[in-house]
């Protein structure tokens, strides 16, 4: 049953309020509120930290203005969210060739005149005052392509064929393909997270797996025996082993992150009080490094609890994908999970100095539009999957 009847909508109230209320009286009662609850104290959470990251500046109206995209962010990412879980979440898979043809357009169109660099990768597509990072969505359309083609076994089958996996290997190869030619190898390391993780949970028999794995390690060596790697890519991914060896160069970024993160200590600085997030001393700590924002300001109670929200937003993820009773539903769960764990701990291993830097965001925290929605946008999927596949008891 809906949380509301259109008849409770009043006709009186507001154009805002009436489409929150009607988007929400298509959403099932039985949602998982424990993650819609700790999806909502990260928001909050992201949003105070963006605000301290950016208040530190000689210009006051900068830290407002990130603020309110910030705000517009997270308003447009709730609004996908709750509209993609009002959905039976088996409408995304009959558009999911659809949304995969997108996806990879947005993708070619970045290496076109359309894209711009940002950081030494061409990620980002501009048109006009419009700008977003297609990369972002192209990971949606890989798990919704990837759950199609391995989460619907023929008939007879209990898991995918060998035809299957290999259609769901081209599937991952144009996307591969079109990352690295920016080349943005966070972004690519992600998607091939994602779908070994998918590929795992489908059944498909263990050799595909360890083909997979044997794969990129043998992509990887190629790589860097061709020399394809551009020298600051290099660096980023060898300066965590010893920041000190390069302190104003390629070991900067990690020697003021942990600068940052141990002035913080137990409690923390407290919010807006941070003298390194203030002085802006670590760079882009509203997207990449918003964890030292939070390992000052917040200490390693903060930072600890931020963790642990984290942990139990893929925790209930993965308890829809275990009870989904859906080869589909379950495969969407377990991309979703791979995409937000691996991530969170790329980034997190990063301001630590475990990590090389790869330009990831923090799921859920960092600043950043393209993410926040398609995150949100995501956990809507996780939400239309869970409403609808089975109730929890």
């Amino acid at each position: 049953m809906p949380l509301f009847t259109n008849t409770q909508v009043d006709s009186g109230a507001p154009w805002v309020v009436r489409t929150a209320l009607l988007i929400a009286g298509t959403v099932p009662r039985r949602l998982d509120w424990a993650l819609v609850a700790a999806v909502a104290v990260l928001s909050i959470v992201s949003t105070l930290l963006v605000w301290s990251a950016t208040a530190g500046g000689a210009d006051p109206s900068t830290a407002t203005e990130f603020l309110r995209r910030h705000l517009l962010h997270l308003c447009i990412g709730a609004v996908a969210c709750l509209t993609v879980a009002a959905i039976d979440y088996r409408a995304p898979r009959a558009y999911a060739p659809i949304l995969y043809t997108a996806g990879m357009v947005g993708l070619a169109l970045v290496l076109t005149p359309l894209g711009s660099v940002v950081n030494g990768s061409r990620s980002w597509l501009e048109i006009g005052v419009f700008q977003a990072q297609p990369g972002e969505v192209a990971k949606i359309a890989l798990i919704l392509a990837v759950a199609m083609l391995l989460g619907e076994p023929n008939d007879g089958e209990h898991a995918p064929t060998s035809r299957d996996v290999l259609f769901s290997l081209a599937a991952l190869a144009v996307p591969m393909g079109l990352i690295l030619a920016q080349p943005d190898l966070g972004t690519a390391m992600v998607f091939a997270v994602v779908y070994l993780g998918m590929l795992t949970l489908s059944g498909a028999p263990l050799r595909w797996g360890v083909g997979v794995v044997l794969s990129g390690v043998a992509a990887i060596a190629a790589v860097l025996w061709l020399g394809l790697l551009e020298d600051y890519q290099i660096q980023r991914f060898t300066s965590f082993a010893d920041p000190s060896a390069d302190p104003r160069g390629a070991g900067y970024n990690a020697n003021q992150a942990l600068i940052a993160i141990g002035s913080g200590g137990f409690n923390g600085t407290g919010l807006f009080q941070g003298e390194q997030t203030s002085g802006e001393f670590v760079p882009e700590q509203h997207t990449d490094f918003i964890f030292t924002v939070a390992g000052e300001e917040l200490g390693f109670l903060g930072s600890a609890a931020i963790i642990a929200l984290i942990g139990f937003v893929i925790w209930r993820i993965l308890r829809v994908a275990a009870s989904c009773p859906h080869p589909y539903g379950r495969l969407v769960c377990a991309g979703v999970a791979a995409w937000f764990a691996f991530q969170s701990f790329v980034n997190i291993g990063m301001t630590l100095g475990l990590m090389p830097i790869t330009g990831l965001p923090l799921p859920l925290l960092s600043y950043g539009g393209t993410a926040t929605i398609a995150q949100l946008t995501a956990i809507g999927l996780v939400l239309a999957i869970q409403g609808r596949a089975h109730s929890f008891d």
